[in-house]
C-alpha cells in the first residue's frame, strides 16, 4: 500500500503561509526538507521508516519516553505523528508558532542513534529562536529535517513501519527545498 505522506499545497494555503511566515516561497513551502547548507544524498531517498504516536503529548515537549528508542535504528527515517496539521491546518500563524516540539534530549538521543532523517507533522523540532539552528546542528551530523508530513495517521494505523521513499526538489543554496514523500506500508 502506497500512502502520500506529502501536505498538497493550494493556492489558499500559499496566501496564509507567506502571510505567516517570512520564509513560506518556493522553499520552506508545505512538506519541505531544513537541508540547510547541505546536499541530500541519493542514499536517503530510500529508508526504514517508523511512525511514532504521540498524539497524546500535550502542554509539554515530546519526550524520550514518549517513544521506544530500541525501534530507532541508525539510517531510518523517524517520524512523529502529533495530529497538529489537521486540527490546526497548515498556514496559520498558531501552526508556526504553536506547535509541538520535540525535546532536545529527544533530539540528541536520535542524533546519537544515527538516524538519516527526522519527519514531523507540524512546522519545526523546536520552536521560535531554536529552529534554524536545531535544524543546523542536524544537518552538520548528516540528519535531515522533514517538516509538515500529513497522513501520518493512515501509517501509524497500519503499524507504524513503512519504507520511505523521499525526493527533495533538485535545488541549489536553498535551505527549505519541498518534497514528495511516499511511506511503503506492507498490507
Amino acid at each position: 500500500m502506497l500512502v502520500d505522506i506529502t501536505l498538497k499545497i493550494t493556492s489558499n494555503m500559499v496566501s496564509n503561509a507567506q502571510n505567516n511566515e517570512k520564509k513560506a516561497l518556493v522553499g520552506h513551502l508545505g512538506t519541505h526538507f531544513d537541508v540547510m547548507n547541505k546536499e541530500f544524498p541519493l542514499e536517503y531517498t530510500e529508508r526504514k521508516g517508523i511512525v511514532f504516536d504521540v498524539s497524546g503529548v500535550n502542554g509539554r515537549d515530546i519526550e524520550i519516553s514518549d517513544i521506544d528508542m530500541d525501534k530507532v535504528k541508525k539510517d531510518m527515517f523517524i517520524t512523529f505523528y502529533t495530529g497538529f496539521i489537521e486540527k490546526e491546518g497548515y498556514g496559520g500563524r498558531a501552526y508556526f508558532t504553536e506547535h509541538p516540539q520535540l525535546s532536545k534530549a529527544l533530539i540528541e538521543a536520535l542524533v546519537d542513534k544515527g538516524v538519516s532523517i527526522i519527519g514531523i507533522d507540524f512546522a519545526g523540532v523546536r520552536r521560535g529562536l531554536e529552529h534554524t539552528p536545531t535544524d543546523q546542528y542536524c544537518a552538520d551530523r548528516g540528519i535531515f529535517i522533514v517538516e509538515n508530513l500529513c497522513n501520518l495517521s493512515t501509517v501509524v494505523q497500519k503499524g507504524g513501519s513503512f519504507t520511505a521513499c523521499t525526493y527533495p526538489m533538485n535545488y541549489a543554496n536553498m535551505t527549505g527545498p519541498p518534497c514528495r514523500v511516499i511511506a511503503k506500508v506492507e498490507e
